[in-house]
């Protein structure tokens, strides 16, 4: 399971030029989180900043519990193993094949065998889709499959936090893809805790639970995916529609007559770019199925129902819906009396069962659960079966056990991996 990573007040210079000031942000345990800015911003150096290649001059990081602004390099290096980092350039050893450049990691931080060293790069390789190309040099190879082959390495040591420096650079728009769904999956199988940084506007829609944006040396937003898909904020509005209006130039800058003069040209009919204006909150994208639900999800939207009447009403009104469909969508099954999973809209939950007089009409409410057991008066005589056979004989078992509720637990109750 992954593990959080908390940043408190946090600026970074290079010389006289201040990068970003005054960071303040956690990445939740086992979620996946996305950075979003202009150019320049300082994502890439946030992102080194959080694995202590780049230290900032005032704040705190702190990982696991311990703050890497304060550890000794011995602490920092043992910190280190739990970080997966997918760098922008792949950042390969110019000097060794695919396969060694994967296996590093193993061989650096393990005391892995040879055969099961290979038996794990070449598990990665494959996941990343470079099955074949295990002998051939960096140089011998394209930028899109070396940003591939980093992902490979990032995540040969399965870590609990793998960071994503734009997973999408050099890639064409269905690997990216691809690269979405397996970061996904991968979430979906360890809980790992996430952060991508990225310009691309598809993938900050569909893929991370939360959303941040640097911008102007500061972080404008960060917060769940539906706070910042339906946020007013003029920079986050412009950066996820890709257009022209709003207060993100071709330099950082964008005075106020220049504004003026593109809305002008908005209004008189001139394309100014962008994707498609989406109203409301687009669907996220989710684990490949046969994949273990991603945990991440059910943790995110109990968060968001506890801040949601902080929002503003139109944010509030879009929210809601989208957790109404996501709630339609997660209709729980039960084993029916021939055995087969399907009960919920076949023929248990919604035909005979919670809406047909079984729940509501005889069951929990009239006397079945609260007025005297559910199995003498909701179960059998007006619940979910219409004679008197004991449970056993009906293929429907535990209803008195505890159901499991595990997708409602908060981070904190959670036990660290």
């Amino acid at each position: 399971m992954g593990v959080e990573v908390s940043v408190e007040g946090l600026t970074k210079s290079f010389g006289v030029q201040k990068i970003w000031q005054d960071v303040t942000l956690t990445l939740p345990t086992g979620e996946v989180s996305a950075l979003l800015g202009p150019s320049g911003t300082g994502k890439s150096v946030f992102l080194k900043s959080l694995i202590g290649l780049l230290r900032p001059e005032e704040g705190s990081i702190v990982v696991d519990g311990t703050d890497i602004m304060e550890c000794s390099s011995k602490e920092l290096y043992e910190i280190r193993k739990l970080f997966g980092v997918l760098f922008q350039d792949g950042a390969l050893f110019g000097s060794m094949n695919l396969y060694d450049n994967t296996a590093f990691p193993l061989r650096e931080h393990t005391k892995k065998k040879e055969d099961e060293i290979r038996k794990i790069v070449m598990e990665k390789l494959e996941l990343v889709g470079l099955t074949g190309a295990e002998n051939k040099l960096p140089g011998e190879i394209s930028g899109g499959m070396r940003k591939r082959a980093g992902l490979a390495r990032a995540l040969v040591l399965d870590p609990e936090i793998i960071l994503v420096d734009e997973p999408d650079s050099g890639l064409d728009p269905v690997r990216t893809t691809y690269i979405s769904q397996l970061l996904l999956n991968i979430n979906a199988q360890i809980d790992a805790t996430m952060l991508i940084v990225t310009h691309n506007i598809n993938l900050a829609r569909t893929v991370p639970d939360n959303i941040g944006m640097l911008f102007r040396k500061n972080l404008v937003m960060f917060g769940p995916r539906e706070v910042l898909l339906t946020s007013e904020e003029p920079a986050v509005k412009q950066f996820l529609n890709g257009t022209m209006i709003g207060p993100i130039g071709m330099s950082e800058e964008k005075d106020e007559a220049q504004m003026r003069q593109e809305q002008a040209l908005s209004d008189a009919g001139h394309n100014l770019g962008g994707v498609e204006d989406v109203e409301g909150i687009m669907p996220q994208m989710d684990p490949t199925p046969g994949m273990p639900r991603r945990q991440a999800v059910d943790r995110r939207r109990e968060r968001v129902r506890s801040i949601m009447h902080t929002l503003p009403e139109k944010a509030q009104h879009a929210i809601q819906q989208s957790l109404d469909e996501a709630d339609s969508e997660r209709q729980p099954a039960y084993v029916g009396a021939d055995g087969q999973q399907g009960g919920y809209e076949q023929s248990g939950y919604q035909q005979g069962g919670y809406e047909g007089g079984g729940y509501q009409q005889g069951g929990y409410q009239q006397g079945g659960y609260d007025g005297g057991g559910y199995q003498q008066g909701g179960y059998d005589q007006g619940g979910w079966s219409t004679d008197d056979a004991p449970t056993e004989q009906r293929g429907y078992q535990g209803w008195n056990e505890p159901e499991p509720r595990d997708r409602y637990d908060s981070p904190t109750d959670r036990p660290r991996g």
